[in-house]
């Protein structure tokens, strides 16, 4: 297997080489990527990728730190330009009132308020000044009760119950029973194939249509997972309703062309359960 061509090349690089790289799939991420992401996506050992990982790790923390000092700088300087009221004593001047003839008298001033006024500026930083949080700081959101699921055992015993019979009963009549494994060793391994049918379809038909809803796959397998869910489901159904019309029809052996669609179930099962393990651990 050889190294993806990474900066024109594909041979391997050193930390300094590779770190371009590396914030590039960091700003993709939004996130910093875990050391099994580095050292699948650039093909390096352990080592390297703890020391890109190192590396973003500092890059980040040296970068919150920028931008904190950069917000207590813009806060200071806007605090900085506002003009500075200066309180302007309202006591009117006596010095020189009655003494002139020619000057009218001035009104009377009220008394000042003995109360001093609040500091404009120490006003300005009680509204503006917000707490800076340190980058290093994990503020956890509070979690929720998960909703029990244990209805969903109780609801699903039945259906299990129904479903494996249907699908035992279709395959007795296309055919499937005891089969001896280990032919010639001792007296063998004897099993009743019928089983293989409910635990091939209808467990993928399960695990497919959790795949598909738990969000954590790339969108190529969640896709898969979704439409080979539905199908699975579909095709389980249909086994049902055969199963259930030949029984009431009194049938003991089943079409030509239920048999061969029941008989190839087996081998699509397991062609999309290979498929679908294959793209869930694809990058997109």
């Amino acid at each position: 297997m050889t190294a993806p061509t990474i900066n024109g090349t594909r041979y391997p690089q050193p930390v300094d080489e590779l770190l371009p790289a590396a914030r590039k799939l960091a700003h993709e991420l939004d996130a910093l990527p875990s050391r099994n992401r580095l050292m699948k996506r650039f093909r390096i050992g352990s080592d390297k990728a703890n020391e890109l990982l190192t590396r973003l790790r500092e890059e980040r923390a040296r970068q919150a730190r920028v931008d904190s000092l950069h917000a207590a700088m813009v806060l200071r300087g806007s605090l900085a330009d506002r003009p500075v009221l200066v309180p302007v004593d309202p006591t009117p001047d006596t010095t020189t009132t009655g003494t002139d003839p020619d000057t009218p008298d001035r009104p009377e001033q009220p008394a000042p308020d003995p109360t001093p006024a609040p500091s404009p500026v120490a006003v300005a930083s009680a509204e503006q000044v917000s707490t800076v949080e340190s980058p290093g700081t994990k503020i956890r959101p509070a979690r929720s009760r998960r909703a029990v699921v244990w209805p969903v055992i109780l609801l699903a015993l039945p259906a299990f119950v129904a479903i494996w019979g249907g699908w035992v009963g279709l395959g007795k009549l296309t055919g499937f029973g005891k089969v001896n494994l280990l032919p010639g060793i001792g007296s063998g391994w004897v099993i009743d194939t019928a089983i293989t049918l409910p635990i091939g379809v209808e467990t993928y038909g399960a695990f497919a249509l959790y795949v598909w809803l738990s969000g954590r796959v790339p969108a190529r397998a969640a896709r898969f997972a979704k439409w080979s869910a539905l199908g699975s489901l579909a095709i389980g159904a249909l086994g049902q309703v055969a199963y259930h019309l030949l029984i009431a029809a009194g049938v003991t052996s089943a079409p030509w062309w239920i048999t061969t669609l029941v008989a190839c179930l087996p081998v699509a099962v397991l062609g999309m359960g290979a498929a679908l393990a294959h793209l869930m651990h694809a990058d997109d």
